[in-house]
């Protein structure tokens, strides 16, 4: 993936039109038409035998022929010409090409291989892009480059739209039209063979003209490569997401449409959150979010205050608003007597302000300026419902006005609806030509704002740190590791209930003692042994649901019950299927569950993101989708916690209130364990404890389900988030005699780093920062410590205090390009552990980790006050270079060995 390559995309100088054509059913002369009418400055060259001018411009009957190598090509051609197209382009020196032909996956060659794997290998032996195949282009308004097969061309502006859909694409540009919204760039990707979300995401996150990203997404093929992208750039900016496929059928209709593979809708939601995303249902709340983008400031806070000229349309607004979890505040006492002062007696008195229905534009005006000077308000919603004096515009004029001049209009945001349509439609493009966000409907609106809340509640959950697992919980992964391999080497894909404890027992989790007889009388001898009450379970696995043939049976008190239950069980497997091999059955002690609550926990392997953490109810008809919270590991204590305030908002986890019953730190644990073990054991494919009982802090898993994978799978690509990278620590030695521990560096070390940073003498920060610098922030320390291990690396070195805490000692960090070409470090040792070889162990380890990594070059820059470092550097093979202009030592190492 090459970064520098999409510069051609998105700054080409001159455009070749290979299959330009006069006829206007062609789709060449679609395209020449409004490449000329949009206003683009450089060379525009047509390719085509069959004219010698198209639409006036002269035209080149091949490749070959062209004056200049074309920095961009849009070949309108027939599918079977393309793969012979892209490679006489990539030899004559072209580096990016947009295909609109589709079907190319369906085409074969006399040699049995599709169209589109023939085009491909030829652009990767030259090393050329490709948007598309199947793509209706890209429009680049502040080029005025609409090389689209699109009916309008797009307005300029700070929105990046890029779609898997043609259709959506056409329908989202005539909307925004209408509305005045423009764009930074507008991209069709078609079937996103080459060129994908991931490298636009990261090129558009890094766009000074771009303050805002929307994407609709059919279906995602490198999920690591796109969350890391994603996740980087929502750091910067908003990014928004529609995804089709929320229904079983509609997946499958996506599958068709761009060839992706089809994963659960409800692991797409728990992807989008992870990586600080938006996600928007449909296209009215997809306009309703570029409404909102467009227009509007990042919000300050949550709180929603709603001005109206009837009763009604404000109801609607603040059934949706407090539906949807949202924050309405009391008016202050200064502003209830300022609009006391203003209104008429019959005015709400409160939140929402009701100012009647005769109100005109100067008590709409006034009203407004004194609800901007609230301290309580982060945002002012206002409505207006069509009226007898007919001030529809003015209204709208003086609100416009009133918000131009008033000094909180940074502070506060404010949405717009009008309702009705014909004496509502001039206002609302006034509002929309004065940059004020405006909705046909109340309930609109507040959805709109509400998108607002949530992504500013996703930008603040990347930022929370983590509470630490109690150090006392134990993670065995040799000995998890040991039974599974046992497992598979016995030819087991379902393990058996003693071997699924053993496995859970050694990450600390706990779990019910369980038996297995081979007969109701060793059953009746373990039921003696464990102590009455017990469950008593049929194991049989030619029966799916045990329920079918009442094979579980619970609270059993006595010898008698016990083998009545036994045979019962065992003769009903065999009367419902004759041919069924009846194992043997499960004796449990009975776990005791007056004042607990069950709950159901699974981890999942979908075919897209890869392994998914599911929390719910339960029930023997779950449905996962619909049923269960759902997130990602890695978790950890923050990310758990959140898992389960989503079920309990979803009412995908209720809590009962019983007497014992949930603990949210237990309940975080638990899931937290049970995403180290996930990641730790490849083995397993997918894992059901139910019923899981919560009683207070103790949680018990009753019924544990755990199957393996039937092939080796690839552990590397196996999570869509790279986890806690643990084989990278390291335990070293200082010359004065010192134990460190060298790792890389977590979420949870924020308020340590915090400390470790605060101790550099103002001498190091000076080194460190390359001048005066202020104390970290909450937020900036959060991005030093919340790292993408697939994509950047930060080691730090600590050590045990008196206390038996963790200090930080030093830290050194490199970012590097999309591309895997440079990684850029910086370093910071503490004053009195400077001169003990600490510097020379960070910097060691991070060479050798970039060279694992395969990266072309590590570079860093210090004052030249640092002369230590610039000979550490020196000592360890940089070159280093002195820069008198700018004061600053450059340290160069080829990590790769030049051919």
């Amino acid at each position: 993936m090459s970064q520098r390559t999409l510069h051609n995309l998105f700054k080409p100088k001159s455009v070749a039109i290979i299959g330009a054509s006069n006829d206007p059913k062609r789709a060449g002369n679609v395209l020449m038409k409004n490449l000329l009418s949009g206003g683009f400055s450089g060379p525009i060259m047509p390719v085509t035998p069959k004219y010698e001018a198209v639409m006036g411009v002269l035209a080149y009957p091949n490749i070959q022929a062209l004056p200049l190598k074309p920095d961009l090509a849009i070949i309108c051609t027939a599918a079977s010409r393309v793969p012979a197209i892209i490679e006489t382009l990539a030899q004559f020196g072209c580096k990016v090409a947009i295909v609109m032909a589709s079907g190319m996956a369906d085409e074969l060659t006399e040699d049995g291989i599709s169209l589109l794997t023939q085009m491909q290998q030829h652009a990767n032996r030259y090393g050329m892009r490709i948007l598309g195949p199947n793509s209706l282009g890209m429009i680049l308004p502040n080029l005025g480059l609409n090389a689209s097969l699109a009916h309008t061309s797009a307005l300029p502006g700070k929105i990046a739209f890029v779609s898997q859909s043609a259709a959506i694409c056409t329908t989202v540009l005539d909307w925004a039209n209408n509305k005045g919204i423009g764009f930074s760039s507008f991209i069709s990707l078609g079937d996103a063979n080459d060129i994908d979300f991931d490298e636009l995401l990261d090129y558009l996150g890094r766009d000074s003209k771009t303050n805002a990203i929307m994407l609709y997404i059919d279906s995602v093929n490198e999920k690591r490569h796109f969350l890391s992208a994603a996740r980087a750039a929502s750091r910067n900016k908003p990014i928004l997401v529609i995804k089709s496929g929320r229904s079983a059928e509609g997946t499958n209709a996506a599958q068709l449409h761009t060839g992706g593979i089809p994963g659960n809708d409800a692991v797409y939601e728990a992807a989008f959150r992870r990586a600080g995303m938006l996600r928007v249902n449909d296209l009215i709340e997809l306009f309703a979010a570029v409404e909102t983008l467009a227009h509007s400031a990042p919000l300050q806070g949550e709180r929603l205050g709603i001005i109206s000229n009837g009763g009604g349309p404000a109801v609607l607004a603040l059934d949706v608003l407090m539906l949807s979890g949202g924050k309405l505040p009391l008016l202050s006492a200064d502003i209830h007597q300022r609009l006391n002062a203003l209104l008429p007696k019959s005015w709400s008195g409160q939140n929402p302000v009701d100012i009647g229905g005769d109100s005109d534009a100067q008590r709409y005006a006034k009203s407004l300026e004194i609800m901007m000077h609230s301290d309580n308000l982060d945002a002012i919603l206002i409505l207006h419902s069509p009226s007898a004096l007919g001030e529809s515009v003015q209204i709208a004029e003086e609100i416009a006005n009133t918000i131009a001049k008033h000094p909180n209009k940074n502070r506060v945001n404010i949405l717009t609806n009008w309702s009705g349509e014909d004496s509502a439609y001039a206002a609302r493009k006034h509002f929309s030509r004065s940059g004020i966000p405006t909705y046909r409907t109340p309930e609109g609106a507040v959805g709109a704002f509400m998108h607002m809340v949530e992504y500013r509640r996703n930008q603040k959950l990347l930022q929370e740190v983590p509470l630490s697992i109690p150090d006392n919980i134990p993670a065995n992964t040799e000995v998890a590791r040991e039974r599974l391999q046992h497992a598979l080497s016995q030819g087991k894909t379902i393990l058996e209930t003693h071997e699924s404890r053993s496995i859970l027992n050694a990450y600390g989790l706990k779990t019910i003692d369980t038996w297995f007889a081979s007969s109701p009388e060793q059953a009746v001898a373990l039921a003696n042994q464990a102590g009455y009450p017990i469950a008593l379970k049929v194991q049989s696995p030619d029966i799916h649901h045990k329920s079918d043939v009442h094979g579980v049976m619970l609270n059993l008190t006595s010898d008698q019950e016990v083998k009545h239950a036994a045979k019962s069980m065992i003769e009903r497997v065999i009367s419902l299927n004759p041919d069924a091999r009846v194992e043997g059955l499960i004796v449990q002690k009975m776990a005791l569950t007056a004042g607990a609550q069950e709950i159901r926990v699974a981890v999942a392997n979908d075919p897209v993101f890869g392994p998914a953490i599911l929390l719910g109810e339960g029930g023997s008809e779950w449905d996962p989708t619909k049923d269960a919270a759902v997130a990602l590991p890695p978790l950890n204590m923050t990310l758990a916690r959140y898992m389960v305030i989503q079920a309990l908002k979803t009412k995908k986890l209720k809590d009962r209130h019983l007497p014992l019953g949930l603990n949210m730190n237990a309940l975080c644990v638990m899931l937290t364990q049970i995403s180290h073990l996930i990641i730790d054991c490849p083995e397993i494919a997918s894992l059901d404890l139910n019923p899981v009982l919560c009683a207070g802090t103790s949680i018990t898993l009753l019924d544990v389900n755990i199957q393996l994978h039937k092939e080796p799978v690839d552990n590397a690509g196996r999570l869509a988030i790279s986890p806690y990278p643990k084989e990278l620590e390291q335990l070293a030695t200082l010359k004065n005699g010192q134990q460190v521990m060298l790792r890389p560096i977590l979420p949870e070390d924020e308020p340590k780093h915090l400390a470790f940073d605060n101790s550099l003498s103002d001498e190091d920060r000076y080194k460190r920062y390359f001048g005066v610098r202020s104390k970290m922030t909450h937020e900036e320390m959060a991005v030093l410590t919340q790292i993408d291990y697939a994509r950047e690396m930060a080691f730090i070195a600590t050590t045990k205090g008196e206390d038996g805490e963790d200090i930080t000692l030093g830290a050194i960090r490199a970012s590097i390009d999309p591309d895997n070409t440079e990684a850029e470090f910086a370093m910071a040792v503490r004053s009195n552990h400077q001169g003990q070889g600490l510097g020379k162990l960070l910097l060691e380890k991070l060479i050798s980790y970039y060279k694992d990594n395969d990266t072309e070059v590590l570079t860093g820059f210090t004052l030249f006050e640092n002369r230590n470092m610039a000979s550490l550097a020196k000592h360890l093979g940089f070159t280093v270079t002195f820069d008198m202009e700018e004061r600053l030592i450059k340290m160069h190492m080829d990590l790769k060995p030049k051919p």
